[in-house]
């Protein structure tokens, strides 16, 4: 079920929905700040998180900011790739296009 938007963070998947991140860990404050462009003409969406990235507490943060933005459970998020890097890849469990549908505002009312 790919996306038919290039320039969203967000694509549906069987699972539910991806959303490409750029994390910046020891920031002054958690919040997600909008999204930017990518080197490939793809976007992201960017947060900042107080938690510095030594054992997965910056991981654990982000989990807890998205949760609390997105009214979702922790337990429906989770990293699919990049733990160990800025960049990262987070599933959102649950109906793919809703899901999609849904983030896509949530990110227009947001950004």
């Amino acid at each position: 079920m790919p996306s038919s938007s290039t320039n969203s963070p967000i694509r549906a998947v069987a699972q539910g929905a991806t959303v490409a991140i750029a994390l910046t860990p020891k920031a002054s404050r958690n919040a997600i700040t909008g999204t930017a462009p990518t080197v490939d003409g793809r976007s992201v969406l960017t947060a900042r998180v107080t938690a510095a990235p030594e054992g997965g507490k910056a991981n654990i943060a982000l989990i807890r900011l998205l949760s609390k933005a997105w009214n979702v459970p922790k337990s429906t998020l989770s990293i699919q790739a990049g733990a160990a890097n800025r960049r990262k890849v987070i599933l959102v469990a649950g109906c793919g296009t809703f899901l999609e549908s849904r983030l896509n505002e949530w990110i227009a009312n947001n950004d």
